[in-house]
């Protein structure tokens, strides 16, 4: 075996085990098996637009929803059937009960909730929460076949994850830094009054001799 085809070998070991960590660190970062969707229609528009990419909250509990939200969930009489459609709409009513929690949801480009789509919601169709939308990278999933696609659309939101996280870290140690400069800032000029007070002191004194001779 080359050298080259070693270094070829090498080089895909990388990039599979650098997509895998990527791909289980998402998983546990949003606290779900399949983390990112692929809007297929426009029943969401504008809020989401065909192709564009959503990463969901898993970690979200159903109980925490409220109306308004955008969730990801199965479509309940299809789910019944043993199929798992996935649908992506907002929350637009709560329906809940004493004994458990039902929710309605409506596309915002829909005229009005769909009876089997939209409701009843429970816990067992639920999936998640949506927290980010990376507009139209989901043209990949039309262009590349599988997993090469799948891949790429999880480079790209590992990257986003850590430039967000990178982004709050980065904000936290600049106010920290300006902290420090103001403190420093204010010791200078405690400094400087320090200094004008002592001058002012041995100007006096000098005066004070000149008087007395």
């Amino acid at each position: 075996m080359g050298s080259s085809t070693k270094s070829i070998i090498k080089d895909v070991v990388i990039i599979v085990v650098a997509v895998a960590v990527i791909w289980l660190g998402l998983q546990a970062v949003f606290g779900t098996s399949n983390p990112f969707y692929v809007v297929s229609s426009g029943s969401m528009i504008p809020a989401l637009e065909v192709y564009d990419v959503i990463v969901v909250e898993g970690n979200t509990p159903f109980d925490d929803v409220k109306k308004g939200d955008i969730i990801v969930f199965y479509s309940p009489k299809l789910y019944e059937q043993g199929k798992e459609r996935v649908i992506v709409h907002r929350v637009s009513l709560d329906m809940s009960t004493d004994a458990q929690k039902i929710v309605r949801t409506k596309g915002d480009a829909n005229p009005s909730s769909i009876a089997g789509t939209d409701y009843p919601i429970t816990e067992k169709e639920y999936l998640g929460k949506v927290e980010h939308v990376v507009p139209q990278v989901g043209y990949i999933t039309q262009i590349l076949q599988p997993p090469i696609n799948y891949i790429i659309i999880a480079v790209v939101i590992g990257i986003m994850v850590v430039k967000h996280f990178a982004g709050k870290e980065k904000k936290k140690i600049q106010f920290q830094y300006r902290n420090d400069e103001s403190l420093d800032t204010d010791d200078s000029n405690n400094t400087f009054e320090s200094k004008n007070d002592s001058e002012y002191a041995k100007s006096s004194d000098t005066d004070d001799d000149k008087k007395e001779l």
